[in-house]
């Protein structure tokens, strides 16, 4: 922005400033909610209920009941060819309304109804003021470092099978 806008227009850049803020705030906590979908994505349905008993749930409802179906999947030949329809997948979903109005929305692969439902309550959860820090901390920090450890356990596992293969250069000849 040029200095003589916002001198001359100064109510304006500054409300402009607040809504970058505004803007930044909102990518950050969309971040946020896409870093905590991906854990309980990968968490067992299971392990996801145990951890919420743990918490005083609130009320809350089902917008969209569990249900499942099917997404196409696409897919590029060398990652910038053409796109072509690879094949189907099996999704769930389900959509649930806390009392004090955050909507959460949960996605997994597979035909867990139940697991769909929970990642649903804890991304309604997690937007709430009231249990939001509590979600994240007794919800999912914990799987979180469940899922790193299991992925360094598979990693050690796969370089334990690794096979270095060199050629030697003989001195004859």
């Amino acid at each position: 922005m040029k200095l003589s806008i916002i001198i001359d227009n100064f109510d304006a850049a500054s409300s402009s400033e607040s809504s970058v803020d505004q803007v930044t705030q909102h990518n950050n906590q969309q971040a946020q909610r896409q870093a905590a979908m991906a854990v309980l994505a990968h968490a067992e349905a299971g392990e996801i209920a145990a951890r919420l008993r743990d918490l005083a749930l609130p009320d809350h409802q089902d917008l969209r009941a569990p249900e499942n179906g099917l997404v196409m999947l696409r897919g590029r030949v060398g990652g910038d060819g053409a796109p072509f329809n690879l094949g189907e997948a099996t999704v769930s979903r389900a959509a649930v309304r806390l009392a004090s109005g955050e909507v959460g929305f949960g996605y997994t692969l597979g035909r867990d109804g139940e697991k769909a439902r929970l990642i649903a309550l804890c991304d309604a959860l997690a937007q709430s003021r009231d249990f939001g820090a509590s979600v994240e901390r007794d919800v999912i920090a914990p799987l979180r470092e469940q899922l790193m450890i299991r992925r360094k356990q598979a990693a050690a596992e796969a370089a334990a099978t690794k096979v270095d293969f060199y050629t030697m250069v003989r001195g004859e000849g």
